[in-house]
């Protein structure tokens, strides 16, 4: 775990610095900025264009880390990499082919009810596209265990460019409309970026020879676009959804309120870019040891930091929500649902890593198809009764279904749990602080500075402190991550 907790730290560090650039946007910058229809705009077109992105990609970001280390010469080796290079346009060619013949209609039946969305149906393709070529230079990185660089790009670059341009647009040096031209021109200058990156760490070498396992590479990569597809939609299918029953508006506030519980899937996130590879190679020298260990320990470490962003959120909730606009109060109910479907996320561990690097990946296939139909559905019935809270509800029930089967499947087909006692021990001390804090706050009289109650952000700040405090003394007081207390161990040793 060196490796991964080395790595996963700086990604961690670097993730937490692009997801508190963009709460700034998110809920400061595009609330006071941006009237709420073209913010909601803003969110329907990036929540479709990465629903669209494995599809884009053709699976093969997660193909390339998986059958990389299959192939021992070099000629073998420049070869899959071209293919990887050159598979996503053999579907984004035609994809754009049809959406320019066919643009009026798909126009026509994505604005029937917010008709604001039928000039910016493009502005989805090319976000899309730029955002799977992202990944495909990401994963060139990854099989070389580089992941630092590539998370920065993935966390911290866009979120610059978009800031930037809200201030431009703030000044009125730009208009909406070059708002969203600049946003697309920003996704595909972190392509360009990242391919220049990838491309220093191993220069391509283009090579046509016939891979004696191209149908397994094609295969494979065929149901990663299924099974990465339904994976990315469950977390933005109720956007696009909602965009059919509500006003465009109102995806703003749930959008806020998503980014919110969103930073909850920080730690998973950035532990992710390391521990997709580690697992491929464990599972390819079919070491059961170390994979039963690593399962574990990235389980446990993922809860014990995401247990800490989760008690910070749920227990500032109130006070940050009087920092916004008083309409998008109404997503303290989403942020609680999204929140606990995130937590459940971390605590799983490597768990994807493991089916989509295994012989059993057709099965995410299967899971993936369930999780689909029941988040269209789930979605479909509680949209229209209940608004963004119905798309909340359906896409909590739905995470969780879906973390349940996989868990169970491979605890069945690997004799693994990601559980241990000290699991346990994490819940209860989450439990515990969550009660405590929840109903106290620091008396603190109201004050503003330029409209902005400055009252609450000093609350957040205070009880935030104390609750760190508190939490990560008792986390290693009660030795429950033997590798979070060795890396304190080492800082203190350090110090």
């Amino acid at each position: 775990m060196g490796i991964v907790f080395h790595q996963s730290l700086r990604n961690t560090l670097t993730t937490y610095l692009g997801f508190a650039l963009g709460a700034m946007s998110a809920l400061f910058l595009f609330t006071r900025f941006m009237s709420a229809e073209y913010y909601g705009l803003v969110s329907y077109i990036l929540s479709t264009a990465t629903i669209m992105m494995p599809l884009m990609a053709f699976g093969v970001q997660n193909t390339m880390v998986k059958f990389y280390s299959n192939f021992r010469t070099k000629n073998s080796v420049n070869s899959f990499l071209t293919l990887m290079l050159l598979l996503p346009l053999a579907i984004s060619i035609p994809i754009g082919l049809l959406g320019a013949l066919a643009y009026d209609s798909i126009a026509e039946l994505l604005s029937r009810r917010n008709p604001i969305v039928a000039d910016y149906v493009w502005y989805i393709y090319v976000t899309a596209l730029s955002m799977a070529y992202f990944e495909v230079f990401y994963a060139w990185v990854k099989i070389q265990m580089l992941t630092v660089f590539g998370n920065f790009m993935k966390e911290v670059f866009h979120r610059v460019g978009t800031m930037l341009l809200l201030f431009a647009l703030f000044l009125n040096w730009i208009s909406i409309e070059e708002f969203l031209i600049g946003m697309v021109i920003t996704f595909m200058l972190r392509a360009l970026v990242m391919m220049v990156y990838a491309f220093s760490v191993r220069l391509p070498v283009f090579r046509f020879e016939r891979l004696e396992n191209r149908s397994a590479i094609l295969k494979y990569a065929l149901l990663i676009i299924v099974a990465g597809s339904i994976a990315t939609m469950i977390l933005d299918i109720d956007k696009f959804m909602l965009n059919n029953y509500i006003d465009i508006s109102k995806i703003a506030y749930y959008s806020v309120a998503v980014y919110v519980a969103t930073v909850i899937a920080v730690p998973q996130r950035a532990m992710h870019q390391i521990l997709h590879p580690l697992t491929a190679q464990f599972l390819s020298q079919k070491d059961k040891p170390a994979l039963r260990d690593l399962y574990q320990r990235s389980s446990l470490t993922l809860f014990v930091v995401s247990g800490l962003v989760f008690l910070l959120i749920i227990l500032n909730i109130k006070e940050l929500y009087g920092v916004l606009p008083v309409e998008y109060s109404d997503g303290l109910f989403v942020v609680l649902l999204i929140s606990l479907a995130k937590l459940y996320d971390n605590l799983l561990g490597n768990n994807n890593a493991i089916l989509f690097n295994s012989d059993y990946y057709r099965m995410v296939l299967l899971f993936g198809v369930i999780l689909a139909v029941l988040a269209i559905v789930l979605n479909m019935l509680l949209i229209p009764r209940l608004g963004m809270y119905g798309a909340a509800i359906a896409t909590f029930m739905s995470i969780s279904v879906y973390n349940s089967i996989k868990i169970i499947f491979v605890r069945r087909k690997f004799n693994m749990l990601p559980f241990s006692k000290a699991t346990l021990k994490v819940s209860l001390l989450i439990v515990v602080l969550a009660l405590a804090f929840y109903f106290w706050d620091f008396p603190i009289d109201n004050f503003y500075v330029a409209k902005i109650p400055l009252h609450h952000l000093i609350n957040i700040a205070l009880k935030s402190i104390i609750i760190v405090m508190v939490y990560l003394w008792l986390v290693f007081k009660l030795k429950l991550s033997e590798d979070i207390n060795d890396q304190v161990g080492r800082w203190i040793n350090r110090g």
